[in-house]
């Protein structure tokens, strides 16, 4: 087995944006490679290829995004487990692209050791396939109070003997000690996979930064392979939530777009290619404030469709959401808030949790959703203003449409949209369009714009792979990849002696 595996000191230290650029940059020397995270957490997920011939899977979105970066086929293997949050101590399951039942925090050690042969067997499947595998590890390496059940760190790099590359973010401050305690605090065995560094979002001059490079290795025996620069124009789909905070577009004279910041949020990525635009300003809204004087209001997608509805109506969001359309201004509702936007959700076997529950809901489109326990899961096409559109689909909830104009994946009510189709808005001209009605609905003319949503990922994933290719020493990371861990790396106290 060729691979590497690429983990971090903490949650969002630069793994995915290393793995995604690796994965670029062995595609352009003519390499095989695919991208793998044994376990993911995130509400945000893509449908791509099953497990079966002629079925469809969800993974996460980065790993989509890699794979796109490899020039290969997402599929269910590059993300075996994907672990959806449904509260604080509870994640729904998926496993190979299927809903797999749930997880506690408190069975985190014996509920999860099928996971990890479902994780183990699916990076097999890849290996006897590509000739490099990259995975991206998940959180860090040294959270000693879980290595027990661990198979997406160490646990999978003991499983493939891989080599391990740390990733430390220069940015939080305190970068050194990070990569350092990273390395002392795991045991021998886990410490001799730990074949160097990378840092990453480095501003300023280089010079600065290398004598304490040059001192983490003379204290690990382990070398840094290179420095990432912090870059502004560097963002991905993001995986988590936690990425909202960073995504206010323009100001100015643009169009104002609020999206609904719901507590379950999930597949915000939706709005990705409303914020490439330049005369459109999108932020995230949590309060009726926020709603004020806008020209577009997005119901985005969510994990709990009835708890959120709840959460919107506990803030008198509800209320606000409904006199915004009612001045003639624009609201689109995509999957969890097309539904919201209908006249009622039941639950009748409790996939949400309450079985039975019947709400309804804001009424502004005739639609109905039944919650079944089949997930849906989907890459539909059609038509919209009269231009191509295809998005994704990833719901329990059958969606029932009566009254209304015909909209891809839902119904129109007048400047109500309602669709259950996630990415459509990566439709250019089906983008175009629809902006257009919202400008009109605004009392505004909006000239229209030529960006192409999938040249700017693409351009995207070649600037992080010129940053990569610059920066690190990619022959280095390939050649261990390809012969794995150096002999007689050091083992570091205090792990030595455990």
């Amino acid at each position: 087995m060729s691979g590497l595996l690429i983990a971090g000191t903490t949650s969002d230290a630069g793994k995915s944006i290393v793995t995604t650029g690796l994965c670029r940059a062995l595609h352009r020397r003519g390499i095989s490679v695919a991208p793998y995270k044994a376990q993911n957490m995130s509400n945000n997920s893509m449908v791509c290829a099953g497990a079966d011939a002629g079925s469809f899977g969800e993974i996460g979105r980065a790993q989509w995004v890699q794979a796109r970066a490899a020039k290969a086929e997402p599929e269910v293997a590059m993300n075996p487990v994907l672990l959806k949050p449904g509260g604080d101590t509870r994640s729904h399951v998926v496993v190979m692209g299927r809903p797999g039942g749930s997880v506690s925090s408190a069975d985190w050690t014996d509920g999860r050791r099928h996971l990890a042969e479902a994780a183990y067997a699916a990076y097999d499947d890849l290996a006897s396939r590509y000739d490099v595998i990259v995975a991206e590890g998940a959180g860090s390496p040294t959270e000693i109070n879980l290595r027990a059940g661990d198979y997406v760190n160490m646990g999978l790099a003991r499983h493939a003997d891989l080599p391990t590359v740390v990733v430390g973010d220069i940015d939080r401050g305190g970068l050194f000690a990070a990569l350092f305690g990273t390395v002392a605090l795991l045991e021998p065995d886990d410490q001799r996979l730990i074949a160097g560094f990378v840092a990453n979002k480095f501003r300023g001059d280089l010079s600065l930064l290398t004598p304490g490079t040059d001192e983490l290795t003379r204290l690990t025996g382990r070398p840094t392979y290179g420095v990432l620069p912090w870059h502004p124009d560097l963002w991905l789909d993001s995986e988590d939530a936690l990425d909202l905070d960073g995504r206010r577009s323009r100001t100015g004279e643009a169009l104002r777009v609020a999206v609904v910041r719901l507590p379950r949020i999930s597949n915000f990525t939706d709005v990705d290619a409303l914020g490439v635009e330049a005369d459109l300003d999108v932020f995230f809204a949590a309060s009726p404030r926020d709603l004020i004087g806008v020209d577009l209001v997005v119901l985005p997608g969510t994990r709990a469709t009835i708890a959120d509805l709840g959460w919107l109506r506990s803030r008198a969001l509800d209320t606000a959401i409904v006199e915004h359309a009612r001045s003639g201004r624009a609201v689109l509702g995509i999957c969890g808030g097309a539904q919201m936007l209908g006249t009622q959700i039941a639950d009748p076997t409790g996939i949400e949790g309450d079985a039975g529950a019947v709400v309804p809901g804001l009424g502004l489109v005739d639609a109905r959703t039944t919650f079944g326990a089949e997930k849906v899961l989907t890459l539909p096409v059609g038509e919209g203003f009269g231009h191509p559109v295809n998005g994704y689909e990833i719901h329990h909830g059958r969606y029932a449409v009566g009254a209304g104009d015909a909209f891809p994946g839902g119904v129109r009510a007048g400047n109500v949209f309602a669709t259950m189709w996630h990415g459509s808005l990566e439709s250019d001209a089906f983008r175009q369009a629809f902006l257009a009605e919202v400008s009109s609905a605004a009392g505004r003319t909006r000239p229209g714009s030529d960006v192409d949503f999938a040249d700017r990922r693409e351009a995207r994933l070649d600037l992080l792979g010129d940053l990569v290719e610059e920066h690190l020493d990619v022959d280095a990371l390939l050649g261990l990849a390809l012969t794995g861990v150096p002999a007689g790396l050091p083992v570091l106290p205090p792990g030595a002696g455990r």
